[in-house]
């Protein structure tokens, strides 16, 4: 009698140990083959189920809203001969001037490279005459409204070396702690929220209809993921950007060919640019690590001009590339000419434009009012001149 107790207790244990596999067993495969996605916003849940707007922030009448929803309705029809399949819904997204702000008065790169080098208060002394020289050319360049020669890539060198020596996370963090300041030019905006609400909604339409959204962006890699990090649901590795050399803590110039990683070692700033992640460059990082061709592609300048003919040229699926008109001068710093640019590239290669003026109901927020002479002080009085005597006079 007590072998029978046994031998049920024994039965009733085994059947328990099996039950709880198989559900856990299920779990995990119903999680392999339903992997998490980004959240949806409410707008684009209402959406698909039949009574919401997932563009809110687009003007009724926009004609490039009406575009994407159409192509949006295509692609997914499996009826459809422009069905594209899941795995080929891939959109890359420029970020300055295209997902977030970068006419107030520069680039947010930019901005981080002249407040590491002439206002933090850690770095000032430390800061090299390169690195000065550098943000002077800069500020000039502000002031006179025109872009550099070759500021490319002495700006990737000056990031490179003003932060050589930190870990990655401590960059990121450093990247993360300036975003919260205020975004100089207006009222009731933080650098943070300089992104663009309804790009953003576009980022979002896409997310819930399964595509795989890509930043791609001349911005510094590492400092984009100080940008897009909670602001933009996607993982660091779809962040793109330009690259600078990352070695080991006590590498010390040894080749990393022969160098071995070590349990006392961290990942650093090597202090040395490596490219440019712009024009044709885009595209080369495109081929190399995503190794998908988008079929959705948004820029906002010349720079993108590769990036977004890659996207619809001899591509095998139902393809659209849009480009960003800066030319909204009431509630942005727009540029008309650049804005005219653009309009212009969009009849030579077939993109379709996004007016900021006439396509968006709002940019930033209703709350968010243009002040041009909120922050921007800085860049327009800042000593130059005397600057450069101080750095010729310690030379």
């Amino acid at each position: 009698m007590m072998n029978e107790k046994r031998q049920t207790s024994t039965l009733e244990v085994i059947t328990i140990i099996l039950i709880i596999l198989i559900v856990v067993v299920g779990s995990i495969y119903t999680i392999a083959i339903n992997p998490v996605k980004p959240q949806q916003s409410a707008a684009t849940k209402a959406f698909k189920q039949g009574n919401g707007d997932p563009l809110s922030y687009w003007t009724d009448d926009s004609e490039t809203k009406k575009q994407l929803l159409s192509y949006m309705e295509a692609i997914t029809d499996e009826s459809s001969p422009d069905f594209i399949p899941v795995e080929r819904r891939v959109a890359t997204f420029d970020l300055d001037g295209t997902l977030f702000g970068e006419t107030n008065p520069i680039y947010f790169d930019h901005s981080l490279l002249l407040y590491r080098v002439l206002q933090d208060p850690d770095y000032i002394d430390k800061a090299s005459d390169t690195e000065k020289e550098t943000c002077y050319e800069m500020l000039e360049g502000i002031r006179e409204d025109t872009y550099p020669e070759g500021m490319d890539i002495k700006h990737g060198q000056g990031v490179a070396s003003a932060f050589a020596g930190m870990t990655v996370d401590e960059f990121v963090d450093y990247c993360e702690e300036f975003r919260k300041q205020p975004a100089p030019g207006y009222d009731n905006l933080l650098r943070e929220d300089m992104f663009y609400k309804p790009m953003l909604q576009i980022v979002e339409f896409l997310q819930a209809y399964d595509f795989t959204v890509y930043v791609v962006s001349g911005t510094d890699r590492l400092i984009l993921r100080g940008i897009v990090d909670g602001k933009i649901d996607i993982p660091y590795s779809q962040v793109k950007g330009s690259c600078e050399t990352l070695v080991a803590t006590n590498q010390n110039g040894e080749d990393g060919l022969s160098y071995v990683f070590t349990g006392d070692d961290q990942v650093i700033l090597g202090g040395d640019f490596i490219i440019k992640n712009l024009k044709m460059n885009k595209v080369s990082l495109i081929v190399q690590e995503i190794g998908v061709q988008p079929v959705l592609a948004f820029g906002n300048s010349s720079g993108d001009t590769s990036m977004l003919n890659y996207a619809v040229f001899n591509n095998d699926y139902k393809s659209m590339s849009f480009a960003l008109c800066c030319d909204d001068l009431d509630r942005e710093y727009g540029n008309l000419k650049k804005a005219e640019k653009m309009l212009d590239l969009c009849n030579q290669y077939g993109w379709t434009p996004i007016s900021m003026k006439n396509d968006w109901s709002t940019i930033y927020g209703e709350d968010v009012k243009k002040n041009p002479d909120n922050g921007l002080d800085f860049y327009y009085d800042y000593e130059i001149d005397e600057a450069l005597d101080d750095v010729a006079d310690a030379s």
